[in-house]
């Protein structure tokens, strides 16, 4: 019954942004180092194929379009003889890609340009690969694309070792913000219902993948080309500010809907907590794989912040699209401490979180206060899954892959309480980025959960967490 329910929540949605969609096509814009307009693009079928599919030409802005007979696998060239004499195309991506196009997808294919000056630099130091973006918009390649990796950005080999730490702890900050939203609705959804919530990892997932569907659909496309030139009113209705506030919509839908209909009637009918531990598994399951057979295995990034240039601040190299994840995470976890802090609700959400049984004794509504617990754990996993997806790339196991960080972060601040989440999830990023100077990006995980072991070993309640009397 909850298969066929979720299943029916997300494919109407997503059925809907296929038909608006209409039809598969290949499409780019070439804009890096600037837009160049007459670039001849043509794409073939099959990756070894001769036969011409279609071929277009790079308008004012850099923009091509081709549209496709159907799903299936495509070799796009671009034609290195249209390409001016001032740029290069380097050596990767290269001038030719070959991409996998799935039913009703609009598939981005990424194409770069260089100076011969930036060409020479480049093949003088390959560790300036490292951080770059390019190929087609699914992430082909990079090990970040091994289970469970995280992208690392790309730091000058050259680079002083105090330069490096600066860029890796700005990193580190940004990625434990993620951690540290993603994670509160998990510290409080186990400080009201002592529960571990272990499918939260797929509902980060879910946000992400949300915010995708939408900030696809032609009609959100279209409704911001029509007031682009507005300032404010062209940012509000940017097809992914659009996609991120109903994935946050949906995200606390999904908690609610799985507090009111799953896990109340589970506690009313007195079920053990390592019973509704195996049931949050299950969920998890359920809703990973529904994910994987709606959008697919492959990697996607969002396509309106794909390719940026970064901003040069000091020793710091940051892109907006980083910068804007950083400001925006660290409002969020401010207006939600001082709704925690200063509002009847988030009074509620603690004295149910500090002690149920007290709590429910003095008249406040317990139940009422869990649902508004899981909506926000929602949204804000869902808020969370959109910027590790804009950080990083999305994809149907990001979400768990995330998860056990979430766990880490939760557990060093201390169970129970969103403070605790917060800083501890800020700790596990800054560990994971900064243990990179010195050892192999493979290995950030571990650190991070060494430092959360060795905190524990001291102070096993964790950072912010209580000494408990037990038994």
């Amino acid at each position: 019954m909850l298969l066929a329910v979720i299943a029916a929540f997300m494919v109407i949605p997503g059925a809907a942004a296929a038909d608006a969609q209409g039809g598969e096509n290949l499409n780019g814009q070439i804009r890096q180092p600037t837009t160049v307009e007459g670039l001849e693009i043509t794409v073939y079928e099959g990756t070894e194929g001769d036969e011409v599919i279609g071929e277009a030409t790079t308008d004012s802005e850099g923009r091509w379009e081709v549209e496709l007979p159907g799903p299936g696998d495509y070799r796009v060239v671009l034609d290195e003889e249209s390409v001016p004499d001032e740029y290069v195309v380097p050596e990767k991506p290269g001038s030719e890609l070959d991409v996998e196009v799935r039913p009703d997808q609009q598939r981005t294919v990424v194409f770069r340009l260089q100076t011969p000056e930036e060409a020479a630099e480049e093949s003088a130091s390959p560790s300036a690969e490292d951080g770059a973006e390019g190929g087609t918009g699914a992430g082909d390649g990079g090990a970040a694309e091994e289970e469970g990796a995280e992208e690392v950005p790309g730091v000058d080999a050259g680079a002083s070792f105090g330069d490096k730490f600066v860029q890796l702890a700005v990193s580190g900050v940004i990625f434990g913000l993620i951690i540290a939203i993603s994670s509160v609705g998990l510290s409080l959804i186990f400080g009201t219902t002592k529960m571990i919530n272990f499918a939260h990892g797929d509902m980060v997932t879910f946000g992400a993948f949300m915010a995708m569907m939408f900030s696809t659909m032609t009609l959100f496309s279209s409704l911001h080309e029509s007031v682009a030139g507005v300032p404010v009113l062209g940012f509000l209705l940017n097809p992914l500010v659009v996609g991120l506030v109903l994935a946050v919509v949906l995200g606390g839908g999904l908690g609610m809907f799985l507090e009111r209909f799953l896990w109340r009637p589970l506690r009313k009918r007195h079920v053990a907590l390592i019973q509704m531990f195996i049931v949050t598994i299950g969920v998890s399951l359920i809703l990973r794989h529904v994910l994987l057979v709606l959008f697919g295995a492959r990697r996607e990034k969002y396509e309106q912040f794909r390719i940026q240039q970064p901003l040069e601040l000091g020793p710091v190299s940051i892109t907006p699209r980083d910068l804007a994840i950083l400001l925006l995470s660290v409002a969020v976890l401010v207006l939600v401490a001082s709704m925690l802090q200063f509002t009847r609700i988030g009074k509620a959400m603690r004295a149910v979180a500090d002690n149920r049984d007290l709590a429910e004794s003095s008249g406040i509504d317990v139940d009422r206060v869990t649902l508004y617990v899981w909506g926000l754990g929602g949204s804000l996993s869902a808020l969370g899954g959109v910027f590790y997806g804009l950080n990083q790339t999305v994809h149907w196991q990001m979400g768990f892959h995330l998860l056990l960080l979430m766990f880490a972060g939760v557990i060093l601040g201390g169970l129970g309480t969103a403070y605790g989440a917060m800083v501890g999830g800020l700790v596990v990023g800054l560990v994971a980025m900064l243990s990179t100077l010195w050892f192999s990006p493979q290995l950030m995980n571990v650190w991070a959960l060494g430092i959360m072991i060795l905190v524990l070993l001291v102070r096993p309640q964790g950072i912010l967490g209580r000494r408990e009397r037990v038994g």
